[in-house]
């Protein structure tokens, strides 16, 4: 039931989903989490929940043989061309071999899955050596998550975890990663774009802007909140990547 909540709730985004938000194309953005993957031309590279290509269509211009894993039709059938090779299949129980990879890279996609058994899967099918990925929004800490995984609650109601930071260190070495690392990354959005994904109703995304609007003061300073003259709500949003090795 989970996987088909998932499953129908990117099926109604697919469409838009590549301008739902400012960070799912921003290219420059995208460089950098390639660049903290550390992977060279020629390496297999498992991107996870890969959608509709967007960090696939990066690393594949810059050499690597990336293989491609979702398990939404709808959204891979978008980026499956940008792939050199591709499986239909999920992300907690993957149809690869063991050590068949060089590195593995997911963003964006375990907050749908049992997390901790889809890193283990990441951590299994990687060479020894090789590098885990992990790209997620998170919260500050503790004076901004409540509010937080509320709105992301309202925006994605297929979601099943929210992260502060450190959750994302503690799933790689559960793994079995070391030389765990962390980068925090912002990405500047306008909530009524970013509300408006295609798979919410109305009431869904007018009950977002009402939470910004009526925020408490230490995450409007976390999150930068801005409500310009026009109405406008830009939150710059906080990204953490995770990089573990196996």
């Amino acid at each position: 039931m989970i996987q088909q909540d998932v499953r129908e709730h990117f099926s109604a985004r697919a469409e838009r989903y590549d301008r739902s938000s400012h960070w799912c194309g921003d290219r420059a953005f995208l460089e950098r989490i390639v660049d903290r993957l550390g992977a060279s031309a020629g390496y297999r590279v498992l991107d996870v929940a890969c959608g509709t290509g967007q960090v696939s269509r990066v690393m594949s211009e810059r050499g690597l043989r990336v293989l491609g894993l979702d398990f939404t039709e709808a959204m891979f059938r978008q980026g499956r061309e940008l792939t050199e090779f591709f499986v239909a299949g999920s992300g907690e129980a993957m149809p690869l071999a063991g050590d068949s990879v060089d590195a593995a890279i997911e963003r964006q996609g375990i907050q749908f899955m049992d997390d901790q058994r889809a890193v283990s899967e990441m951590v299994r099918v990687t060479k020894p050596g090789g590098r885990v990925c992990l790209v997620q929004l998170c919260a500050f800490g503790a004076e901004d998550e409540r509010e937080y995984f509320e709105i992301l609650r309202l925006r994605n109601p297929a979601r099943r975890n929210f992260y502060r930071v450190e959750r994302l260190g503690e799933l790689l070495e559960n793994a079995g990663c070391a030389k765990v690392e962390i980068h925090s990354e912002r990405s500047s959005e306008d909530v009524e774009v970013w509300a408006d994904n295609g798979a919410i109703q109305s009431e869904s995304q007018k009950a977002i802007e009402s939470c910004y609007r009526s925020a408490s003061e230490p995450f409007r300073r976390l999150h930068e909140v801005e409500i310009r003259d026009d109405g406008t709500i830009l939150d710059r949003m906080l990204f953490a990547i995770a990089i573990g090795v196996c």
